[in-house]
């Protein structure tokens, strides 16, 4: 599997998300600068990782969102490309129009970071494939622009389609008020696109794949990645 990790300028969490990439696949990932303006041959997953691309300065993703390299990623998505956005990520990914909604303001107006644990939504999807529906797991976050919102239509239809892949949970599974920490709708933590190969979350799974980061719940996302394209 070749993956490409994009790179902006403020972007911090590239080594982590190809330590998580290796641990997994076997394979390096490549790290691919902003300003280039095409993907490698033979790219099968792009990943979008956290930081705070370009200071997050207008809106968070905004300015990467119109990077010279991201109308190759939105090319390599609309034609069935896997794309993975994590935090900053996700953030850009829905500035770019690849995914539907926006991320707001938490609703503290204070940035988190800290665990939290989500519930996984949907297991038939090339990122969640070796969890079971339902499992819960904990995943470091670390945003002050979580909030995720849309509109009531594109929330009904991100429920009916299956388009929710994690929702903000106690560590008993349940999707409360107290557990929703950064105020998104519906306690959503990441969706999906209409044909379920772009994947954008807030937490940051990456950081628990190895029992030294003191856990490795996240990993299984990563291993999913893995095994769709071992079997593709």
């Amino acid at each position: 599997m070749n993956a490409v990790i994009l790179l902006f300028p403020g972007t911090n969490r590239e080594r982590d998300m190809a330590i998580a990439l290796e641990k997994a696949t076997g394979r390096r990932p490549t790290i691919l600068f902003h300003s280039e303006t095409s993907l490698p041959a033979g790219t099968d997953l792009v990943v979008l990782p956290g930081g705070f691309s370009h200071g997050d300065y207008l809106r968070c993703g905004a300015m990467a969102a119109r990077s010279p390299i991201m109308p190759a990623v939105a090319g390599f998505a609309s034609k069935g490309g896997h794309v993975l956005g994590v935090c900053n990520g996700f953030q850009i990914l829905t500035e770019a129009g690849l995914l539907p909604g926006a991320l707001l303001r938490n609703a503290s107006l204070r940035f988190l970071s800290m665990e939290c644990h989500l519930r996984v939504e949907n297991a038939a999807t090339p990122f969640t494939n070796h969890w079971q529906k339902g499992a819960v797991f904990r995943a470091p976050m670390a945003h002050g622009d979580g909030n995720y919102f849309a509109d009531d239509a594109t929330l009904e239809a991100l429920e009916k389609d299956g388009r929710v892949a994690f929702r903000y949970v106690t560590p008993e599974g349940e999707a409360t008020e107290a557990a929703n920490r950064n105020g998104a709708r519906n306690n959503i933590a990441g969706i999906l696109s209409e044909n379920g190969r772009v994947l954008g979350l807030m937490p940051h799974p990456e950081d628990l794949v190895d029992p030294l980061m003191g856990g490795t719940d996240g990993l299984p996302l990563f291993e999913s990645i893995a095994a769709s394209f071992a079997t593709a």
